[in-house]
């Protein structure tokens, strides 16, 4: 079986392509941007037209946290409609009956009922922090909708809650909250200072799923007989919540951080800054009710995620 991965130096995607690849008897199919844009669609075209494959797993994004989000939105929104349009549309020219779109828990209402369901999308006013993102990845669900009512297709959607692992990014300005953390904190116990300041008031509860567990849950989406993914979905509500269940406060996520890099200082909070949306946990009864669950638990993740930190940022290491 042939599979293009979108975006396989990805985090994400480059933990399903490590997951492809124990498998043995798939064929991966990879580009890196600097020589296939997609939002070009005339690139776009020519190489799904040329390399025709089985199936799509579209884990290509434009991506980042709060600061990001607010600094680049047309960007956001942007790059992530365009991709998710040329890719789906130009798969189903090439004849890929089988697509998997990777999309985001923020696609959910800013006051939705916790934990978020499926069946909420759409009933609400979003987090203005991340609209864009969230109405790009909105519409990529219904691009995959869209063109199995009409064409016939089999293209699924997966909503991942926060992710994290090896290959994170760890820009101190465009990451997300835990790797951002693990940067400052690892940085704050090099240096001995006495106080690390988080943004917002610590409050918020957020989700987080391991990158490796997001790959199996994907493929293990990608690969459900179509049957079972008929019956425990919808044709206008197809998109399956994928997280670990289970949620810590910011305040609670910085005291791990800390204890995982061995930071023994004070732990402050600005509340000046953002806290984005109060709470994010995912529904994922869906999902585990066709046979998968999380096995990666936060602190062990953590841990791994920063050992990978050390090995693959030397100039950061002895900061």
């Amino acid at each position: 079986m042939r599979i293009y991965v979108a975006g396989h130096r990805g985090m994400v995607g480059g933990a399903i392509c490590r997951k492809l690849a124990l498998r043995g008897d798939v064929e991966i199919i990879t580009r890196p941007h600097a020589e296939l844009d997609l939002t070009d669609q005339s690139a776009t075209r020519r190489f799904l037209a040329d390399e025709r494959p089985d199936a799509v797993i579209l884990a290509a994004a434009r991506v980042g946290g709060i600061h990001a989000n607010n600094t680049y939105p047309a960007q956001f929104i942007y790059e992530n409609l365009m991709m998710e349009c040329n890719v789906i549309h130009q798969a189903w020219q090439a004849g890929v009956g089988r697509l998997l779109l990777l999309g985001s828990s923020c696609i959910y209402p800013r006051a939705v009922p916790q934990p978020m369901r499926e069946d909420t999308l759409l009933t609400g006013v979003l987090e203005p922090t991340n609209e864009p993102y969230a109405i790009a990845k909105i519409a990529g669900i219904k691009l995959c909708e869209s063109y199995n009512r009409q064409y016939g297709t089999d293209y699924r959607s997966v909503m991942p809650t926060n992710l994290y692992g090896p290959a994170d990014n760890f820009h101190p300005d465009n990451s997300h909250v835990l790797p951002a953390l693990i940067r400052r904190f690892h940085e704050a116990a090099r240096r001995g200072l006495d106080e690390v300041v988080v943004w917002g008031t610590g409050t918020p509860r957020r989700e987080f799923l391991h990158v490796d567990d997001m790959a199996e849950a994907a493929l293990f989406v990608l690969d459900l007989p179509d049957g079972v993914y008929r019956a425990n979905t919808q044709p206008m509500l197809s998109h399956i919540n994928v997280g670990s269940g289970s949620d810590v406060s910011i305040a609670e996520l910085a005291a791990l951080v800390a204890q995982v890099t061995g930071y023994g200082g004070r732990i402050g909070f600005d509340a000046s800054k953002p806290d984005g949306t109060m709470r994010k946990l995912m529904d994922v009864s869906r999902l585990t009710s066709m046979g998968w669950s999380a096995r990666i638990g936060l602190g062990e993740g953590i841990a791994d995620t920063y050992q990978w930190f050390l090995a693959n940022h030397a100039e950061l290491r002895e900061v």
